[in-house]
């Protein structure tokens, strides 16, 4: 419903561009259609919007059969290129790397000027360059990493007790909201030494709030994003209420920050060696890119995509387990025999447990949580596949249809961990094998996965190792709800709730 009320919403204003668009074809120096990748013929004014429904991923791919695995399209006034194969994606990210790395972006970014902030929107700079090593050397180096890993162990037994407590108050557990409260528990530790997800704290409740309603805004079908002419109306809102709720957070970030600053001038203060502390430093070094403004942005980065990207690859997780009850055995039948039936899992058991990682690059395989990663723009023309990207093109990798490519993988819509061990199959999720991409590619690639991995290896390992766990309400795995939800990332239609019982 939501999508027919965009596109009726659409219509209606299409008219207001025509004026700009006939304007904008007389005086444009197109590329030759037949130079262009093949797609649909577009519709005057709106082009193919009307083609993309309510899930775009599913529309792209289906569009990618009928016209191959390079396809352009007329979005509103955007002329967009989808790829839809690894060879082509490996084009995209990183043979042509240096034309195509910068972003299209979304009005909704420009609201606070976000966009001249964020590390995943900025155009290659220096100062990304500057912001990029900072997190690989500074935020989630290894060492790093290592040496917080204790508040890491604290969140999951935190969450263990939790659904300990359901389970002895015969209560089914929401996976996706308790994912996402340890997420935001976990993240809010490593880089305040706080928990931020306490649902008795007005204070907290507010700030998951306000996470929750940026993802919401910035995952929904923007009318500006098509037709840029309507940016100063901004008429479904969209930017004025991602500007709210960007302000109230990074008001209470500047409130962290603050404090933390004053206490960091009384003489017994003791470094708590999290992330604001690293970033205090940096900034205090005379790091002209990492003042206060930027560390607020910064953070609010790391909220935004830690927490839902994380919390939605959880719910995926336990979904494909509770639906294929064969391999959630062969899950719990490693973890015992490595490290004992009803422990927590450790980071430094993770090596050890190949399965665990294999079911969780199955997951991301089948429900990678950004679909089409984030859009990039051509900024120049550039020949891919045999056919010409104009510049200024949107540029959009279908990482769901690589994930399901039928010349690929064998069986490609069946969950099957298997197909990722042993020595042959060595793929992992770091952008080197163009097949797996579910974190992007190339020098773009999320700065923020290996902690994201730590993080779903201890949860879902250690919520399989102490519970057993059953569906809800006489559900069977075979009448499971596997609907997905489009937005800024691939949510479950219909939350996962299930029932833990002793093991």
């Amino acid at each position: 419903m939501e999508f027919l009320s965009f596109m009726l919403f659409c219509l209606g204003f299409a008219w207001i561009c025509s004026r700009a668009l006939l304007s904008l074809a007389r005086k444009s120096k197109a590329i030759p259609r037949r130079l262009l990748p093949p797609g649909p013929k577009p519709f005057p004014l709106i082009g193919n919007l009307l083609e993309l429904e309510d899930k775009p991923h599913h529309s792209l791919t289906k569009l990618s059969k009928r016209y191959g695995p390079i396809i352009s399209l007329q979005l509103g006034q955007v002329t967009t290129v989808v790829v839809s194969s690894p060879t082509l994606a490996k084009d995209i990210l990183q043979t042509h790397d240096q034309i195509l790395c910068n972003r299209n972006l979304p009005d909704g970014v420009h609201a606070c000027n976000h966009s001249e902030y964020s590390l995943p929107w900025l155009p290659v700079s220096p100062k990304w360059r500057n912001l990029r090593r900072i997190c690989n050397s500074y935020l989630f180096a290894t060492k790093v990493l290592d040496a917080n890993k204790d508040s890491r162990r604290v969140k999951v037994q935190q969450l263990i007790e939790d659904v300990d407590e359901s389970m002895r108050a015969g209560n089914a557990v929401d996976i996706g909201r308790a994912a996402f409260a340890t997420t935001l528990n976990l993240l809010s530790r490593t880089i305040f030494s706080v928990d931020l997800a306490d649902p008795s704290s007005e204070t907290a409740r507010k700030f998951k709030d306000n996470i929750r309603g940026m993802m919401e805004d910035a995952g929904k079908p923007n009318l500006v994003d098509f037709f840029p002419l309507l940016r100063k109306i901004d008429p479904q809102g969209i930017r004025r209420r991602l500007t709210k709720y960007i302000l109230q957070t990074v008001v209470y970030f500047k409130g962290m920050i603050d404090q933390r600053l004053e206490s960091r001038k009384g003489k017994q203060y003791v470094t708590s060696n999290d992330m604001l502390d690293i970033l205090i430093n940096i900034s205090e070094e005379g790091n002209e890119d990492m003042d206060d403004t930027q560390i607020e942005h910064f953070i609010l980065d790391l909220f935004i995509v830690g927490t839902d990207t994380t919390s939605a690859t959880m719910e995926w997780a336990m979904a494909e387990l509770l639906r294929n009850p064969e391999a959630m055995s062969k899950a719990q039948a490693e973890l015992e025999e490595v490290i004992g039936k009803g422990k927590q899992v450790e980071e430094s058991d993770i090596a050890q447990l190949p399965y665990l990682q294999a079911v969780i690059k199955e997951t991301v395989r089948l429900h990678p949580v950004a679909p089409l990663l984030l859009p990039r723009k051509a900024e120049s023309d550039v020949e891919i596949g045999g056919y010409i990207i104009p510049k200024g093109a949107q540029v959009l990798v279908n990482v769901w249809a690589i994930g399901r490519d039928p010349d690929t993988w064998d069986n490609p819509d069946c969950f099957t961990p298997e197909r990722f061990l042993g020595l042959e199959n060595e793929i992992d999720v770091m952008g080197r094998n163009f097949e797996l991409i579910p974190f992007g590619g190339g020098r773009r690639i999320c700065p923020g996965l290996p902690l994201a991995m730590r993080m779903l290896q201890l949860m879902l390992g250690s919520l399989i190792n102490c519970f057993d766990w059953k569906l809800k309400d006489g559900v069977v795995p075979e009448t499971m709800n596997m609907e997905e939800k489009f937005g800024i990332t691939l949510q479950m239609a219909q939350p996962l709730r299930a029932v833990p019982n002793k093991l």
